[in-house]
């Protein structure tokens, strides 16, 4: 009887496992190599605490009633620029309260930011810049 009911639980579990992570990245067509690969490491280390649409992240919470302490900046309404990517992935955020310090590191840091400056914040408003979205540059 047990065997029975486990075999549902694998296959459930299965499908779980094979439906988490399929959401397609969303590139501009002939995107450079780097900007990819910020892409990728993006949705492998940071999709879980911020949303961004062009790789379907949704770690950010969309109402602030619902908002977590661990809930990051959603980079679709906030726009990003390179030095202050860099400085956020140095010093874990702005408020260095939740982020770990340094989660990309070296050219996979530089990928993450050009991916960001190039990606965040195309639902912001159009006269809004990085230093406007709230990005200080830890100013």
């Amino acid at each position: 009887m047990a065997r029975r009911a486990v075999i549902p639980l694998l296959a459930l579990l299965l499908a779980a496992a094979v439906g988490c992570g399929s959401q397609d990245i969303e590139l501009d067509k002939g995107e450079s190599a780097n900007v990819d690969n910020g892409a990728q490491l993006f949705l492998e280390h940071c999709s879980g605490c911020h949303s961004l649409d062009a790789v379907g992240a949704e770690g950010s919470a969309n109402n602030p009633r619902d908002k977590e302490h661990t809930d990051g900046p959603n980079f679709n309404d906030r726009r990003e620029d390179v030095e202050g990517v860099l400085y956020a992935i140095r010093n874990g955020g702005f408020s260095g309260a939740i982020m770990p310090e340094n989660i990309v590191t070296g050219q996979d840091a530089q990928d993450v930011a050009a991916f960001l400056a190039k990606y965040a914040g195309r639902n912001a408003p159009q006269n809004e810049n990085a230093s406007d979205a709230g990005n200080t540059g830890g100013k």
